[in-house]
């Protein structure tokens, strides 16, 4: 137990292939779906990446599914107590038909956590469909999420609430497509409503924002400042409108900054992906605070193998982080309890 809270968002890639129908681990020598690496050894390596973060909460993307047969619960519970973890119970919100859920873990001695889904007339809950005018042709269309944010409140014994809010943002591939310019429609198509997603994700921030609520955004947002020919298109990426367009209270994270700062700026990486014979770092995952967890002096790490020297020193943890996921995990230090945070209303 210590005097910081520590949040973390990972995704993890092909996490539900490591558990059969009962929740249990498939430790065996089985290919895991990531290229070469075993479920035996991925399940270790996962292992030794939760163990070195100890994060009180985590926000896990791409979570075990939960349908007729599976439980996201019971699987990560069980992934929990193979490894002694702190965050032992898992909390999930709306679930989703793509094998990939939203969960978090979280330490129950140090914290309570509820799914705690918002909805107005003019802000609908996440398993529903919002309108937007993207294209301003005097036409809202309505967009739905293919895997609804997790919303949840999350309080520190002793400390004041916080709304967290976990998501997965990502738009399809172009399947179907006949031609070049078939493909291009269609990836303009879904990219439009990813960003309507995101349109829809920061009407909730703003609420929540205005109910003086401290808040916290985590998770993988396939989309950052100049990842991409579609931001030209569209003025802004997803990353920019939830952290806060012209005339909104902002939302904060270091690493989106100093994206932001210009192509010619060092650029922080969360991901690392195989293209072509080459390895491509990107920053897809974040975790955007509200204005008051901002002035408590936080601290964002990317627990990136080669760029974090703690985990490029430690050739067990970088070894590890490399077999674990194509994503590394982001981990923000809060002081705890957090007893005097607040916005106030705006």
């Amino acid at each position: 137990m210590t005097d910081r809270l520590r949040l973390a968002t990972y995704n993890i890639e092909w996490f539900n292939n490591l558990f059969n129908d009962a929740g249990d681990l498939l430790d065996d020598l089985h290919w895991s779906g990531r290229w070469g690496v075993t479920r035996r050894d991925q399940i270790a390596a996962l292992g030794a990446v939760f163990t070195a973060m100890d994060a009180d909460a985590i926000m896990v993307i791409e979570a075990p599914d939960t349908s007729r047969r599976r439980s996201t619960q019971r699987s990560l519970e069980g992934f929990a107590k193979r490894f002694d973890l702190r965050a032992n119970r898992v909390l999930t919100g709306f679930l989703n038909d793509t094998q990939q859920e939203i969960a978090l873990m979280y330490d129950p001695r140090k914290m309570d956590a509820a799914h705690a889904p918002l909805g107005s007339k003019d802000v609908p809950q996440f398993d529903g469909s919002f309108s937007v005018d993207l294209d301003h042709d005097g036409r809202p269309e309505p967009v739905r999420w293919s895997k609804p944010p997790l919303e949840v409140t999350l309080t520190p014994h002793g400390g004041q609430p916080i709304s967290l809010i976990g998501v997965h943002a990502k738009s399809k591939a172009p399947h179907g497509a006949d031609n070049p310019a078939h493909r291009l429609r269609i990836n303009i198509e879904n990219r439009r409503k990813q960003l309507a997603q995101c349109v829809w994700l920061r009407a909730r921030v703003d609420q929540l924002l205005q109910q003086g609520q401290p808040v916290a955004v985590l998770g993988d947002f396939n989309d950052g400042p100049g990842l991409d020919e579609f931001e030209t298109l569209f003025g802004r990426s997803s990353v920019e409108v939830v952290l806060g367009e012209v005339g909104t209270v902002p939302m904060f994270d270091p690493n989106a900054r100093l994206a932001l700062s210009g192509r010619l700026a060092a650029q922080p990486a969360s991901a690392r992906f195989e293209h072509d014979g080459v390895f491509l770092s990107v920053l897809l995952d974040y975790i955007m605070v509200s204005p008051d967890l901002a002035a408590r002096a936080p601290r964002w790490t990317i627990w990136h193998p080669f760029d974090t020297p703690a985990c490029y020193t430690n050739d067990a943890l970088r070894d590890a982080l490399l077999l674990a996921s194509d994503h590394f995990p982001v981990t923000l230090d809060l002081p705890s309890p957090l007893a005097s945070v607040g916005n106030g209303p705006t």
